[in-house]
């Protein structure tokens, strides 16, 4: 070994009672606020458990964030016991493809027989959620390009 060097093992330790420390500290702190928490009022909680679940206000089923439209109703029924509305949101489909999905969920993930309801969800998500025709933007035209100095 070299004089004068510090070797790994002792530099590693000079520093790590300081991260510990650290690391100790913001865990206590998160843990107090987690258990403290902000105090809310007696008000805001009678306003929370107040708030109809089914609630539209402008066009969008509050609780979901679905459209308010015919079918609604089914699709919060089938489909958000199993998964977020979110999910159904992003997901733009065709009438094919939502069929081919809900075939996958009943083969796959346990979705039971929709019977009637699977045409109004299908319905509803094809009208509500359509297939969006996205592609490339267009292309640049008339650019005026110049060289970078170097």
């Amino acid at each position: 070994m070299m004089k004068g060097k510090n070797t790994p093992t002792e530099n590693s330790s000079k520093y790590k009672w300081p991260i510990v420390a650290t690391v100790f500290f913001l865990l206590m702190g998160v843990g107090v606020w987690y258990f403290i928490g902000p105090e809310e009022s007696e008000e805001e909680i009678e306003e929370i458990s107040e708030i109809d679940p089914n609630r539209v206000e402008n066009g969008i089923h509050v609780r979901t964030g679905l459209i308010e439209a015919e079918g609604l109703q089914e699709v919060i029924n089938n489909c958000t016991t199993c998964h977020s509305s979110k999910l159904i949101i992003q997901n733009r489909m065709g009438e094919e493809q939502w069929n081919s999905t809900i075939r996958w969920m009943q083969e796959t993930q346990g979705l039971w027989d929709l019977g009637d309801n699977q045409k109004i969800i299908v319905d509803y998500l094809t009208t509500n959620y359509p297939l969006l025709k996205k592609g490339r933007r267009k292309a640049l035209s008339n650019i005026e390009w110049y060289k970078l100095d170097q």
